[in-house]
């Protein structure tokens, strides 16, 4: 697989298209991380690790609002193997004017763009949530 954070996106964006309750992804630490950053954010409801003697399993808990409409809207891989994304801390990309998250994988570990933002570190711009 030459893009897994790409795969766990894609994973969770289907899930919400099916309305599935959970959704598993294969384990690994920066997936740990954004997984964690979701959780804090509010979009997922739990965030569950499994070990299974390899890497792991993460298992997602997705969130719903009334009417089985998904608390995320979009998921959207901004650096990509073929194209990487940087961004300085004064230049953070804004998602929908300051509504979504941007999470950013930074040399102080991987963090939402307000965070870096208020750390004052840039790095690469791994997605896109809103």
């Amino acid at each position: 697989m030459t893009d897994p954070i790409a795969d766990m996106l894609t994973r969770i964006r289907n899930a919400i298209t099916a309305h599935h309750e959970t959704v598993e992804v294969p384990g690994s630490n920066m997936k740990r991380a954004i997984a964690a950053i979701l959780l804090e954010e509010g979009y997922v409801k739990n965030v569950e690790n499994v070990e299974d003697g390899l890497s792991g399993k993460i298992v997602i808990t997705l969130k719903y609002a009334e009417g089985n409409k998904s608390v995320i809207s979009g998921l959207k891989r901004v650096s990509k193997p073929g194209l990487r994304s940087y961004s300085g801390a004064e230049k953070m990309p804004k998602v929908l004017g300051g509504l979504g998250t941007a999470i950013v994988s930074t040399s102080k570990g991987i963090m939402t763009d307000r965070q870096a933002k208020a750390a004052n570190v840039g790095g690469e711009v791994l997605c896109f949530v809103w």
